[in-house]
């Protein structure tokens, strides 16, 4: 009876050590390293629709959408890999477009970089680094405007008026600096500041902080009163993808977290959804260009209330998404009529864009 026992006790604990030998505890799936592209070369990692668990039956009316609304160049991005790149109405990966507005992001990070090299502090004032007489303001009113108040478009220049010339003569006083927020081609003299400030011109300090580190091709061209950069679409989602991560490529910091921080954030108390020349999604109000009128509610309410965006004149978009590890580029022709920056047609685009993942 005793031998049985003993038989029966082993028997049972072969079965238990097979058992659990046989369902071992699963081990953690990895998570994805965020990919920087080579800085030379056209290889970009992919990622495809059915992989992120996306709806594959959302993508052709998204591209519809894009080519009806004239667009030339569209990519979006998850953790740094392409899940979408597609080129229209005679646009390729190899062709060079202009950023508008949406180069704005450029000068801002620049000030930055100039501001952790130790060449200026965005809170001194503009004329410290460029002399005096670059307004028609008086002495005193001109002292008041700080490098910050251009990256926040408090400046307190008159907006309408006199257009987007920068001449002296065409830049009046309208308010003090710090009291009001007016969309404004005066922020174009923080280049001048950075050129001083470096002993360098401008495009040549840009090239080597910026764009060379990041692997990004193309150039600034002057256009009327306006400094306009230019460069093929997946150039802009490489400068999307820094900004995603804070201002580091890889490994390397080109811009400091703290200065990103504040980029990225409200910079004012009057326009809730404007950083340092970055729109913010997702704030309870903001302004927008040439309007002194406060907007109830977020920006684009059908996208992600955490995306900041670089956008500009007749559609041409950056947005940044860090919840979803997106960015979106978006480039073309203006998808209705001419706008300086925000139009309908963003709504309606990020409707199209979070059917994809809703």
């Amino acid at each position: 009876m005793l031998k049985t026992i003993y038989s029966l006790l082993f028997a049972f604990l072969c079965m238990s050590c097979s058992s659990e030998s046989a369902d071992p505890t699963p081990t953690p799936t990895p998570t994805e390293t965020l990919y920087f592209p080579s800085l030379t070369g056209t290889t970009w990692e992919t990622k495809s629709i059915a992989s992120l668990g996306w709806k594959q039956t959302a993508v052709q009316p998204l591209l519809d959408y894009l080519e009806l609304k004239h667009s030339k160049g569209f990519i979006i991005l998850v953790n740094g890999r392409i899940v979408l790149e597609n080129y229209f109405n005679g646009h390729s990966a190899t062709t060079n477009w202009y950023w508008a507005s949406a180069g704005k992001t450029l000068t801002a990070t620049l000030t930055g970089i100039a501001q952790q090299e130790g060449l200026l502090n965005i809170n001194n004032k503009v004329s410290q680094y460029i002399g005096t007489g670059w307004t028609s303001e008086t002495l005193a009113k001109e002292n008041l405007i700080t490098c910050k108040n251009l990256l926040t478009m408090t400046s307190g220049i008159e907006d309408i008026a006199n257009g987007d010339d920068v001449s002296p003569a065409s830049l009046q006083y309208k308010a003090d600096a710090g009291t009001r927020w007016a969309y404004h081609n005066v922020y174009v003299k923080l280049q001048d500041v950075i050129a001083q400030a470096s002993s360098q011109t401008w495009s040549t300090y840009f090239n080597a902080k910026l764009r060379d580190k990041i692997g990004m091709d193309g150039a600034w061209f002057q256009s009327g009163n306006n400094s306009v950069y230019g460069s093929t679409t997946r150039s802009m989602a490489r400068f999307g993808l820094l900004m995603y991560n804070k201002g580091k490529w890889d490994n390397n910091v080109i811009l400091n977290e703290t200065y990103f921080n504040e980029a990225t954030t409200t910079s004012q108390n009057i326009n809730l959804g404007y950083g340092y020349l970055w729109w913010l999604n997702g704030k309870t109000s903001y302004h927008l260009p040439q309007s002194q009128l406060t907007i109830p509610g977020s920006i684009i309410p059908s996208a992600p209330n955490d995306m900041f965006m670089a956008l500009g004149k007749n559609d041409q978009k950056i947005y940044v998404i860090p919840s979803k590890k997106m960015v979106v580029i978006r480039i073309g022709d203006a998808a209705d009529n001419v706008n300086l920056a925000l139009s309908d047609f963003d709504e309606t685009l990020w409707e199209k864009i979070s059917a994809l993942y809703q």
